[in-house]
């Protein structure tokens, strides 16, 4: 049977008188605890601080919460609290901190947090509900102990509430060694769009940027990585250990890749490279020695391509098979002998083709191609009168070297603004 009660902000929870058994006062609310490993939502115990120290009183061992704590054990029976270690404590570790609200896509900062009571099949519970991000939190605290309760309660009733609810947020750990211990998992924000997920981590300080990148699976970071700006992916890139940089990096378009290693200084750039893998390492060094602000330092060279005389059967297979980055699925490119372009079939006209047409057939004319060392003025002029989802960039031999997507003509445009 579950029935569910009222709530009771941290805020008044902390420093609230606590009772034992017997109903001798035994002590106040130091701390609240949650233990994330066992569940994040659920308060695992409070810290009571007691005449003899702080003592530790699990859930199970309080009856209620109603004009203070009421224990259900005597007071010499509440465990010798020894340490935080694989635990959350809800005012050192939440209040005033930067969170990221999953749901709004943006990071802001608590300014109190709201638990539930609750009782399921006669146990008390007490749950994490909300975080309170407004003004009505703030007041709160601010006025505790200088207004009277009932007084400051009607005070703050007045005041909109600003509530994310705490299944919507994402923790920040700042700290190294707390956070391996709490193994809080980025899962929701990973969900996110990686262009939301990168301006979240803009918002956020040094260390919580490191935070959030430790955290996050390596083609996520990546992903994000890409839509931030070059000079915050240097610092990012910087302050992680070259293993797990050069982990991301191998996620990276080549391109995207090739630009922040060319940003960063010489020897942390080989570092990165040196982690890498062999494959991934040798297209991002080839894509190294071109210059920025050339066709050939725009391209990437994850494109689908296929001999000319494959056909539209053959296309399906490379595009269910293919890993590069979406941007380079718009077009097939079909390649002679030696790599020379000789065609490029738009994505459009492979959705209508039978598997057994012929892709020379289904090539667009004009078919336009760029040399790699076309500066990026040119690179966008052709875009433009074009219309043009990608750009093939041949050598002098005709051969295909590479490819530029329209997401880098509007990184070019966006930096000249």
């Amino acid at each position: 049977m579950f029935k569910s009660m009222s709530s009771i902000a941290l805020s008044e929870l902390l420093g609230a008188p606590v009772y034992d058994s017997s109903g001798a006062h035994a002590g106040r609310v130091r701390e609240v605890a949650i233990v994330p490993q066992e569940d994040s939502t659920r308060v695992s115990a409070v810290i009571v601080k007691t005449r003899k120290g702080d003592r530790l009183l699990g859930l199970s061992a309080i009856a209620s919460i109603n004009g203070g704590l009421r224990g259900s054990t005597a007071v010499n029976d509440w465990t010798t609290y020894s340490g935080s270690e694989g635990m959350l404590l809800l005012e050192r570790d939440l209040l005033d901190q930067q969170i990221i609200d999953v749901h709004g896509r943006k990071v802001v900062r608590v300014n109190d947090a709201l638990l539930h009571q609750e009782i399921a099949a006669g146990q008390f519970l007490l749950k994490v509900g909300a975080v309170d991000v407004g003004a009505r939190g703030a007041v709160r605290r601010l006025l505790k102990g200088v207004v009277p309760v009932v007084a400051l309660r009607a005070l703050v009733a007045k005041i909109p509430e600003k509530l994310i609810p705490w299944d919507f947020v994402d923790l920040i750990e700042t700290d190294p060694a707390r956070r391996v211990r709490l193994k809080i998992a980025h899962e929701r924000l990973a969900k996110l769009h990686p262009a939301d997920i990168a301006d979240i981590i803009e918002e956020l300080a040094p260390a919580q940027r490191e935070a959030v990148f430790q955290a996050l699976d390596e083609e996520v970071a990546a992903q994000a990585l890409e839509e931030i700006d070059p000079k915050l992916q240097v610092s990012i890139v910087s302050s992680l250990d070259s293993d797990r940089a050069a982990d991301i990096v191998e996620e990276m378009d080549p391109d995207a890749a090739a630009d922040l290693l060319g940003d960063l200084p010489e020897e942390r750039s080989e570092e990165i490279l040196e982690e890498m893998e062999p494959e991934e390492r040798e297209d991002v060094e080839e894509l190294l020695e071109f210059e920025e602000n050339t066709a050939a330092g725009r391209m990437t060279t994850d494109y689908m391509a296929l001999p000319e005389t494959a056909r539209a059967s053959d296309a399906i297979h490379l595009l269910r098979n293919f890993e590069g980055g979406i941007e380079s699925m718009s077009t097939i490119y079909l390649l002679a002998q030696g790599d020379k372009l000789t065609g490029a079939v738009p994505l459009s006209k492979l959705v209508l083709a039978l598997p057994e047409d012929s892709l020379a057939l289904l090539k667009t004319e004009p078919l336009i191609s760029c040399h790699p060392g076309a500066d990026e003025f040119e690179v966008a002029e052709l875009f433009d009168k074009y219309n043009l989802l990608t750009l093939p960039v041949v050598d002098e031999a005709g051969a295909l070297t590479g490819v530029i997507t329209a997401d880098d003509v509007i990184s070019i445009l966006r930096a000249k603004l």
